[in-house]
């Protein structure tokens, strides 16, 4: 809580606030303490407080001004609920609920059966838990990639996109890449905080990459939803594609990504091809 709010309000100028910047040099890149309080509502000793990680007898009322001040984005704001509602709750009584660790039948199925398009099941730790015929021949480099811990276990994009050199080749934005999945594995860490698999790939991806030590140090968070993305596969060349997340209610900590291309355009050629190279069975032999 320390962390995240000190990171909200550092990115949050007086002007950006609608405040005086008054006169002095200023000691802090954005808000200080005392004018987060001011545009809270609350005293400076009770915003100390939230900011030190003491939670007791904040209502949401409060978090909602702060989110409000702070100029939280709606992905922000519902890891700041998570990081209050951990905190309120004594350990006995917080939730036991898993991280998804497999994909149920059923949506395999589902999966298969949109089989123009590459889709994968991601779990929250970004762990590529499923895919179907078309989704394994588009992202076999990171099925193929020595962070992959064992043929067994699932591949990991995070591992993928900060510990292997392919990434490089594979995401025309590695950049952008790198962002989104520290972003959601924040919200991950935020919804389920006792993910002991989680703490573990931090800790590996920390001590491997300073790249991801730093980006995760900035505390941004938030959920890939929609959006496009260029990819560059080794045997169609490079594919302008779109993607949806979504969403199941039968298993709600799997993710289905999906991804599209416009109709006619030289990348759903390329997809058509990639599908003809998966169904020869070149993928599985790679």
């Amino acid at each position: 809580m320390r962390d995240f709010l000190a990171t909200r309000r550092a990115k949050i100028t007086p002007d950006m606030a609608g405040l005086p910047r008054g006169g002095g040099v200023r000691r802090v890149p954005g808000l200080r303490r005392e004018e987060v309080a001011i545009l809270s509502g609350v005293s400076v000793d009770y915003y100390t407080r939230i900011e030190k990680g003491d939670l007791t007898g904040v209502s949401d009322d409060i978090l909602d001004t702060l989110a409000r001040a702070l100029q939280m984005t709606e992905d922000e704001t519902a890891y700041l609920y998570d990081l209050a509602r951990t905190a309120r709750r004594p350990v006995r009584a917080r939730s036991r609920s898993r991280p998804a660790t497999s994909v149920p039948r059923q949506v395999r199925l589902l999966m298969d059966s949109m089989g123009a398009l590459p889709v994968i099941a991601l779990g929250g730790r970004l762990d590529v838990l499923a895919a179907n015929a078309l989704g394994r021949a588009l992202f076999d480099v990171v099925y193929d990639s020595p962070t992959r811990r064992s043929a067994a276990s699932p591949p990991n994009l995070a591992a993928f996109v900060f510990l292997d050199p392919a990434a490089d080749e594979f995401y025309a934005d590695l950049d952008e890449a790198a962002a989104t999945s520290v972003r959601m594995l924040r919200a991950h860490a935020g919804a389920m905080p006792h993910d002991g698999q989680l703490v573990q790939l931090i800790g590996e991806l920390s001590t491997r990459s300073a790249d991801f030590r730093v980006r995760w140090a900035a505390h941004d968070v938030g959920v890939h939803r929609t959006g496009a993305k260029t990819l560059r596969h080794h045997e169609v060349g490079e594919l302008d594609l779109g993607f949806e997340q979504l969403t199941l209610d039968s298993a709600p900590s799997v993710t289905l990504s999906a991804y599209v291309a416009e109709p006619a355009s030289p990348t759903a050629e390329r997809l058509q091809i990639l599908a003809a190279w998966a169904a020869t069975g070149a993928a599985a032999q790679r």
